[in-house]
């Protein structure tokens, strides 16, 4: 590979994505990642994640030599930091992994590079990492141009959504702003929104957040719905038909790295202005401790009625449905919750994107459904769709698969 336009750090669900589809457009592109499997599998074409499309993207750009991974940057013209934001303590942004990428690219860069960062962040962490740079390279103050751009991409749609949605992007300055919108405008065909960075990191969390309470209101009525022995999904369904009214379906919670996490920046900085976006955290962590609460309930009354532990399926693992991505998931939450309150039960647990687990044992979703006296739907993974049962089994829906 000759010298690389761009140095993009971390290959994990939008790195790598984003990485491929700036090699699609035959710019050279070296990715950085600190797992050695990551960088191993990409430099053969291959790839960790699963995702539709991304391995043909992967496969053709790191043939014909567009795209190469390490575990160590180099010197490019622009650097995109697309690395993890966990948590620290209580609820509280980490932004340490941003500011490691950071201070591993600061003896490389020189005047006119083009700084981003893509990874969910707090508000004014840009101006912090443009602080810390100068810090750093003092003679590079004001020669450099930073902003701020994040991913709004569906998982299961990331190659699509990449090009054709709109993306915010916000400068630390004006000119920081024009430069990355060009770069944007290279690869993006959605609109361009030009803001300032603070205003752009806002924007990423606001986003989630919103989603976040439409989905709590859901998960409340579902709720509602099972003491008031109505059935959510066609109350839902005959509310939507009002012309200004779009109901959420319920589900067992919320997961993923962006809804179930990107609150909590907003939450943690400005808890007193954030009541609503607090209440729904706590409604949709609530729902998934509910829902296990509700297997066990199912559990203990089919011994008392049968004089025998039950055989129970827990159908889905992932954190949304058709996709391999474990990252907060209310269904593993709610497997681990039933497995620790009864390990000597006989449970057959099921994600057909993966193919096996470092603790839990898979089991073939047909089986599980032959098998099980009780069934509980955790993730409407397309596999499950127009399943039949016995009239025996009693079947626990807490996604939405039947929606009968």
């Amino acid at each position: 590979m000759n010298k690389p336009e761009v140095v993009m750090i971390g290959l994990g669900y939008i790195g790598l994505p984003t990485a491929a589809l700036i090699a699609q457009n035959e710019v050279n592109v070296h990715g950085v990642d600190i797992n050695t499997n990551v960088v191993e599998t990409i430099n053969r074409g291959e790839i960790h994640i699963v995702e539709p499309e991304l391995d043909q993207a992967v496969d053709s750009t790191v043939k014909k030599g567009y795209l190469k991974a390490s575990t160590s940057a180099v010197e490019a013209n622009n650097y995109l930091i697309v690395v993890p934001t966990p948590f620290k303590g209580k609820n509280e942004p980490d932004i340490s992994f941003v500011k490691a990428a950071t201070y591993s690219i600061i003896p490389l860069l020189k005047e006119g590079d083009l700084y981003i960062i893509e990874s969910t962040s707090p508000v004014g962490t840009t101006e912090k990492m443009r602080d810390l740079i100068y810090q750093e390279r003092p003679e590079l103050k004001g020669k450099l141009y930073m902003a701020y751009c994040p991913e709004r991409v569906l998982p299961g749609n990331v190659m699509y959504e990449l090009v054709h949605n709109d993306r915010v992007i916000g400068g630390i300055d004006d000119v920081s702003t024009q430069k990355a919108l060009e770069f944007y405008g290279k690869y993006v065909k959605g609109e361009l929104h030009k803001t300032n960075a603070r205003t752009a990191e806002m924007c990423k969390l606001v986003e989630n957040s919103s989603r976040d309470v439409q989905i709590a209101f859901a998960n409340e009525l579902s709720l509602i719905c099972d003491k008031a022995d109505i059935n959510v999904w066609e109350l839902i369904n005959l509310a939507n038909k009002h012309p200004r009214v779009n109901i959420l379906q319920p589900g067992c919670g919320v997961g993923g790295h962006c809804i179930a996490v990107d609150p909590y920046f907003i939450v943690s900085e400005y808890p007193m202005e954030s009541k609503i976006i607090g209440t729904a955290r706590e409604v949709n962590n609530y729902k998934s401790f509910w829902c296990a609460e509700k297997i066990q309930t199912a559990k203990l009354q089919f011994e008392l009625e049968y004089g025998r532990k039950p055989k129970v399926a827990l159908m889905g693992l992932a954190f949304k449905p058709n996709i391999d991505d474990l990252r907060e998931s209310p269904a593993k939450y709610i497997v681990n919750k039933v497995l620790q309150n009864d390990s000597n039960g006989e449970y057959f647990i099921v994600e057909p994107n993966i193919k096996e687990h470092k603790v839990f044992k898979l089991t073939d979703y047909k089986e599980a459904i032959y098998k099980a006296d009780i069934v509980a739907f955790l993730v409407a993974h397309k596999e499950f769709a127009n399943l039949t049962f016995k009239e025996s089994q009693e079947v626990l829906d807490f996604c939405g698969v039947s929606k009968k």
